[in-house]
């Protein structure tokens, strides 16, 4: 830690005595747009029909929930940014607070959840290219344009519900699939079904990030603009087919059915971390990028609360699970003019998404890039192009790593897997400051979190917890001991470890409250999921003991860099 917090305020890139730089163009306004763009993308123009169908109108209310968590994490992130303004992310802030092992498992997780991400998102570009060229009368082979899995799928629904003599009564998506299915060639009993377009969007956006931030920046922006203007169309355009009727019952399947979306919600937010690892690209990191934090938080946020009353007014809840909700809304409408608009959301949709690949492609590289400068991934990985100042080797690594996989994945299990990945690190970004709090060695911020109590607050709040859920729900306890329950659980125990530890070490309230709200979201997620996420970490620290530990700095650490401040 001191030799990173060292070179970092002398502003020599990593602490490990690396002279290689990136170019430093990024302004609060650039870093905001690249929020903006990565909070702002599949999850309003795709995951926010599946949360809508799940919890109704109400599923607002998780939007409000998911950004208080988020704002505590917001909080926690700024500190550590303006700590240790480097790239890398919350990767770099494990390595500060916790040391090597933890900051492995947590750059380990940021691989899965940018990667997963990016091919969720690939995959979403997908579907809205493929409704726009069928809009133009432009029919692209259903098995070039959908996953295996999905078109397997829904050709077995397809077949349950009567095969190809009710295909007219199915809604369009298994009609797809089912089409996919049985026209798509075949090697043997093996059916050739991929998603080209996922894969060519990947390509061009991996092209971009590979030629420079400057480049990056001016087609990022570009693409904010645009999904601006799309989003403030929808919501004032929206307003006069909104039917209030449609908002009644609220909540209709329950408190349960507006959590049952944290995974399409939450996925969105991955923006906060996406921010952090372009600090050493901005002009000013140690000011800008807590201010980008903020301002991307509470603009995304609003948005997203009002989008979400538009939609469920214009369209009832239980019609709005669907590829496309945002056109499909206007489509629905029966209008001419609505019909026009929706038309202008699918092509609009293609550049929007993008934007956040975009953003997402740019993440990963320099987290894989910090890892490396760390000894815990090859050097290859830390290589800088001389021309364009990117992280070059890592920068293509992740085209494949993202391309290859969306031509066969599926978008429902990719989405629960970055949001679950997301949280975790939320987690440790939080618990890490709680660790740098504590040190008597506490290194200078330009940003500090609000310095508030949490000794009797935080037992109190997680008593009336306790008391209020027994009152309400007298069944959850007894739901912990089974499968399903063995997320919630793992939380209790957490938040009574956490209630006892504040007390004690008199822990400050927000980063407590963030760990708390973000770990609560996760126990959320099914256990299959859990499943999946720890046997990734399970990959990751088997990784870590044959290679990382090894090869890391910690076993043979570089002298400091004496190089002067430019």
């Amino acid at each position: 830690m001191p030799a990173i917090l060292k070179e970092a305020k002398a502003g020599l890139t990593d602490g490990h005595g690396h002279t290689e730089t990136l170019n430093r163009v990024l302004t609060v306004k650039d870093l905001t747009f690249f929020g903006i763009a990565a909070v702002i993308g599949t999850g309003v123009f795709t995951a926010i029909g599946s949360a809508s169908f799940h919890g109704g109108p109400a599923v607002s209310i998780l939007f409000v929930i998911t950004a208080i968590a988020c704002g505590f994490a917001a909080y926690c992130y700024a500190e550590f940014a303006s700590t240790v303004p480097v790239s890398g992310s919350a990767y770099t802030y494990s390595y500060v607070a916790f040391g090597e092992l933890f900051a492995w498992i947590i750059g380990w997780d940021l691989l899965m959840e940018y990667a997963i991400g990016n091919i969720a998102v690939a995959i979403s570009w997908s579907q809205y290219f493929v409704r726009v060229l069928e809009g133009f009368h432009i029919h692209m082979p259903g098995w070039l344009a959908t996953d295996y899995f999905s078109a397997k799928s829904g050709f077995l629904r397809a077949v349950d519900a009567g095969g190809a003599s009710a295909l007219s009564t199915m809604d369009a998506t298994v009609q797809r699939a089912y089409t996919a299915w049985t026209t798509a060639p075949e090697i043997g009993s093996l059916k050739l079904i991929m998603n080209i377009p996922a894969l060519m969007i990947v390509a061009l956006i991996t092209y971009i990030a590979y030629i420079g931030m400057r480049e990056s920046k001016r087609a990022n922006n570009i693409f904010v603009y645009i999904k601006l203007g799309v989003i403030l169309l929808v919501i004032v355009a929206g307003a006069f087919y909104v039917n209030p009727s449609n908002w009644h019952p609220f909540m209709p399947n329950g408190f349960s059915g507006v959590l049952s979306g944290v995974s399409a919600v939450f996925f969105a937010y991955i923006g906060f971390d996406a921010i952090s690892t372009t600090a050493e690209e901005c002009k000013n990191p140690q000011r800008d990028l807590p201010k980008a934090m903020f301002n991307t938080l509470i603009i995304c946020t609003s948005l997203y609360i009002v989008l979400v009353l538009v939609l469920t007014g214009m369209t009832n809840y239980t019609s709005l699970n669907v590829a496309d909700p945002l056109a499909f809304v206007f489509s629905n409408q029966n209008s001419p003019t609505a019909n026009w608009i929706a038309g202008i959301i699918s092509v609009s949709a293609i550049f929007v998404i993008a934007s956040v690949l975009l953003v997402y492609q740019l993440g990963q590289p320099r987290i894989w890039m910090s890892m490396s400068r760390d000894g815990l991934l090859p050097k290859v990985f830390s290589k800088i192009h001389p021309k364009y100042q990117t992280p070059s080797f890592s920068t293509i690594l992740t085209g494949l790593v993202v391309g290859i996989p969306a031509l066969f994945m599926n978008l429902d299990i990719v989405i629960a897997l970055t949001s679950i990945g997301t949280l975790f690190a939320f987690v440790l970004v939080c618990g890490g400051i709680l660790v740098i709090h504590q040190r008597p060695d506490r290194p200078e911020s330009k940003f500090r979190v609000p310095q508030i109590s949490g000794k009797y607050i935080v037992p109190l709040l997680c008593l009336a917890g306790i008391v209020s859920t027994i009152w309400f729900l007298p069944d959850h306890f007894l739901f912990l001991i089974t499968e399903e329950g063995i997320p919630m659980l793992v939380f209790w125990i957490v938040a009574i470890t956490i209630s006892a530890l504040s007390f004690v070490k008199n822990l400050t309230l927000i980063p407590v409250l963030g760990l708390l709200s973000c770990f609560y979201l996760m126990a959320q997620e099914s256990h299959t999921n859990w499943y999946r996420f720890l046997i990734w970490l399970a990959i990751g620290l088997v990784i870590y003991f044959l290679y990382s530990r090894t090869h890391s700095k910690l076993a043979d650490p570089p002298a400091l860099s004496t190089k002067e401040p430019s």
